[in-house]
């Protein structure tokens, strides 16, 4: 942990910075308040957790609603964290169905993806509108593949890292050429904008309606742009918390993906240190694309997710399946244990205060359903949200599970049973409790009954 308690990195509410020319007044800052002054209000936070090529539902789905549930063997990990984890069953986003090379694109967006569509925002950006003004960084995006979860307001991929301590450094250190070199290179960008905003504005008045909407949308993606470049600037005069040296030695090391297991938990171990200091308050973590996914060496597992996952019925490629499936919950476990064991800034659990989505944009991966997803929401009890219960949108909807069936379950991963059940009402319900209001998110009906 940083060297909070010895209050050395305080800095006085007063202070202002000069970026782009302009004064700016600092945010007011956890940096500015001394340990034992009154409560500010406590952060709220968000980790939207992707697992590609979906699971081995036979394995996966559990098959009571409400309290009395029990978990199912993949899930079994989660058993210990009972009152702290909600499974999901029975939402869907519209938009992917019987397009699953979109499922990974829009699982946070809620988006309609097709030949000619843009993407729109993803609800962790969304988010990081409200949470941005109060951190050193908008958002933390990590991917193994380089391409994240995470789309901008103008529906653009952001990318991500992934590197362990690539993401230690990026979260932790000064910048390797320095304060002053980084500074000019945030003014030169900010150059550039002003510059590109004065071109684009003075094309404005020749423009027909439809190029003036698709102006303005390019402008609104122009001006947080700049926002987050005055920001940048301005933090780079605020120190960065010290970090201890055991979680320095926990976080900052490069870990090969062929230990799995290892990388898994040195990212979320970074995630959950970037939360205690208040870095960001929104993070993002894809373990893969649709066509791949990491092997698991430590449990035999060579083959990449997508292998397993097309596996023609094939028993010994199934059981792999659940294996590597049982694999990615016990380290979403250990997130979620390591964040009840972690203090916020108030000396909560930041568990309380975060809500942790793990799941799939895909229910089963070898015939590419894309209804019934695999979805668990852990944490965030403190914002207002209910554990100890499966929420089951497909009751009232179907005939009721028969895992024996084999082909009768795939389908039901394949055509939602409820309709009006979309995922994007899950991730409406999540921005709100973040402090965005909003009455629609995404392809969202209504919000859900979470508390």
């Amino acid at each position: 942990m940083s060297n909070i308690q010895t209050q050395s990195w305080l800095i006085n509410r007063r202070h202002t910075l000069r970026a782009l020319g302009t004064c700016l007044a600092l945010p007011m800052l956890d940096c500015m308040v001394p340990v034992r002054a009154a409560k500010a209000p406590t952060p709220k936070r968000s980790v939207f957790i992707y697992i590609p090529n979906g699971v081995n539902t036979l394995d996966y789905q559990i098959t009571t609603p409400g309290k009395e549930f029990e978990f199912s063997r993949t899930l079994k990990p989660l058993e210990k964290l009972r009152n702290f984890v909600t499974p999901i069953s029975g939402l869907h986003h519209p938009g992917s169905l019987g397009h699953h090379h979109n499922c990974q694109k829009i699982w946070l967006t809620g988006g309609k993806l097709g030949p000619s569509d843009r993407n729109t925002i993803s609800v962790d950006q969304r988010m990081a509108e409200v949470t941005s003004p109060y951190t050193r960084f908008h958002s933390l995006e990590v991917s193994n593949k380089g391409e994240s979860l995470s789309w901008t307001v103008d529906g653009i991929r952001l990318p991500g890292r992934s590197r362990c301590s690539q993401i230690f450094a990026h979260l932790f250190e000064q910048p390797k050429d320095g304060t002053d070199a980084r500074r000019r290179a945030l003014r030169r960008k900010g150059s550039v904008l002003d510059a590109n905003l004065e071109e684009v504005r003075s094309l404005e008045k020749k423009l027909g309606k439809e190029d003036r909407g698709r102006l303005n949308q390019y402008l609104t993606s122009v001006r947080e742009t700049e926002i987050r470049t005055q920001r940048a600037d301005a933090w780079l005069d605020v120190p960065r918390p010290e970090i201890a040296a055991a979680d320095r030695k926990r976080t900052n090391r490069d870990v090969p993906q062929t230990q799995a297991g290892e990388y898994f938990r040195t990212i979320y171990d970074l995630i959950v240190l970037a939360f205690q200091i208040d870095a960001t308050r929104v993070a993002t973590f894809s373990s893969g694309l649709e066509g791949q996914g990491i092997p698991i060496p430590e449990l035999g597992i060579t083959q990449s997710r997508h292998a397993l996952s097309h596996h023609n019925g094939d028993p010994g490629h199934m059981e792999k399946l659940t294996q590597s499936d049982t694999f990615a919950v016990e380290q979403y476990a250990y997130f979620l244990s390591r964040l009840a064991e972690s203090k916020d800034l108030d000396g909560r659990p930041l568990l309380d205060t975060t809500m942790a989505l793990f799941g799939s944009g895909m229910a089963y991966g070898h015939s590419h359903g894309n209804a019934n997803l695999p979805l668990v929401l852990g944490g965030g009890s403190g914002l207002g949200i209910k554990h100890g219960q499966h929420r089951d949108f497909n009751q009232g909807h179907f005939d009721g599970y028969n895992l024996e069936n084999h082909r009768g379950h795939y389908h039901l991963c394949s055509r939602p049973a409820n309709t009006e059940a979309h995922m994007s009402n899950l991730l409406l319900t999540m921005v709100r409790k973040m402090g965005v209001e909003t009455d629609r998110f995404g392809d969202s009906n209504r919000a859900l009954d979470l508390g």
